[in-house]
């Protein structure tokens, strides 16, 4: 269980269900939203994580709260950008200890919502991600002797 609280936040807590197939390289454990239940401010929401593949892009974190879409993508290797209903309102970091550091981009006015979906997200999901060049390159010189 992940939660995220605060004195001007609203409440966020994201679980993992009982015997769900750990994976060990994500903080809640699993990226199978039927295995994930998310509520923030006691609202349960939907929570759609991609599978987690090899481009950045299938590492994106969707929710739908109280008729707002957010969205987590990773977009450099360090940080990941959280966008509310299409429009990129900040960028995170997290290197998987749960700390998230969030820049605001300039001219937003932040809800409350959005720093604590924010921060739920990238502390239970991770940010950043190698662009799929590198990885590749990664895998080629791990292969060769």
């Amino acid at each position: 269980m992940l939660v995220v609280s605060g004195e001007r936040i609203p409440r966020v807590v994201l679980t993992r269900a009982p015997g769900a197939e750990i994976d060990d390289h994500i903080v809640t454990g699993t990226r199978d939203p039927r295995r994930l239940t998310l509520t923030v401010d006691g609202r349960e929401t939907t929570i759609a994580p991609g599978k987690g593949k090899l481009r950045r892009r299938s590492y994106q974190v969707d929710v739908r709260c109280a008729g707002t879409s957010y969205r987590l993508v990773p977009d450099s290797i360090p940080s990941s950008r959280l966008t509310r209903d299409g429009k990129h309102i900040g960028d995170f970091s997290s290197d998987g200890d749960r700390r998230v550091i969030a820049a605001w981009r300039d001219g937003v006015v932040v809800e409350p919502a959005d720093a604590a979906v924010g921060c739920a997200l990238a502390a239970a999901f991770g940010t950043g991600g190698q662009p799929m060049w590198m990885m590749a390159v990664d895998a080629i010189s791990t292969a060769l002797p």
